[in-house]
């Protein structure tokens, strides 16, 4: 199914989790969450497809080990579809701007986009709610990246709400230490709990009222294990940001200052 194509670009951008609550262990495994994605383009990754002469290729081009190459995200969305709609073999070019193990999903990111940038290339008849079925075999958070609008997520963050959030008035900073945290070892130290907020609704209070009310809570347990973590949020209130908070599992920060 058509081989010859011009060459497809596009910027890769992460998310930030604004809230984050663990509400119970579900018993397939996952978890029942809450919290908001918010797109950034702080990080972007560029993703690039051309045709293939042969073989897929994959490349990569990142300062940090990421694993078995055919092992990536990417590689998994175009056999997806291949498998369905036997498309023909392509050269995925990633170059990586988005830090891994850092509670941004830039994985996922890849993912969805290259889902989307497969489905334009090749015209597949794929309906919105196949595509994020797609998605949801390749990560929790996948779905969110195809809408890649503010969302009020719940579920195992598969559940996904538009939001009016706009925070385009202030400015956005983001810390990401050298330190990598896997999912397993922030769930570890979590007890899923209820919880009464409701951030749709808090959200809509002004950023410095967020302090204290919304919060992650992978914090407390990963604060304790790795104190660097806890400064790294001091400091950024210490600058002069209204609001800051870990994203996702980590280890990224968040501050939200004024513009």
């Amino acid at each position: 199914m058509r081989r010859d194509f011009e060459p497809v670009e596009a910027k890769v951008n992460a998310k930030i989790n604004i809230g984050l609550q663990i509400v119970r262990k579900r018993n397939d495994g996952y978890h029942d969450l809450q919290t908001v994605f918010y797109p950034t383009d702080f990080f972007t990754d560029t993703l690039r497809i051309s045709p293939a002469n042969a073989e897929i290729l994959f490349k990569m081009e990142s300062k940090e080990n990421l694993g078995n190459p055919c092992d990536n995200l990417c590689i998994k969305a175009f056999r997806l579809l291949q498998n369905d709609f036997g498309i023909s073999n392509v050269e995925i070019f990633l170059t990586k701007g988005i830090p891994s193990g850092a509670g941004l999903g830039g994985g996922s990111a890849d993912a969805a986009f290259t889902l989307k940038m497969l489905c334009d290339i090749f015209q597949l008849p794929v309906s919105k709610e196949k595509m994020v079925e797609y998605a949801l075999q390749l990560g929790s958070d996948v779905p969110f990246f195809l809408m890649n609008k503010p969302v009020y997520a719940t579920g195992r963050g598969e559940v996904i709400t538009p939001i009016g959030l706009d925070l385009s008035q202030y400015r956005l900073k983001i810390v990401k230490p050298d330190i990598h945290i896997s999912t397993k070892e922030a769930y570890a130290g979590v007890t899923p709990h209820e919880t009464e907020v409701y951030l749709p609704d808090v959200l809509q209070h002004d950023v410095a009222q967020w302090k204290g009310v919304v919060v992650n809570d992978f914090e407390e347990s990963l604060f304790v294990k790795i104190p660097e973590l806890q400064q790294i949020k001091e400091d950024l209130y210490q600058e002069g940001a209204l609001y800051v908070s870990m994203s996702g599992s980590g280890s990224a920060f968040f501050g939200i200052f004024p513009a």
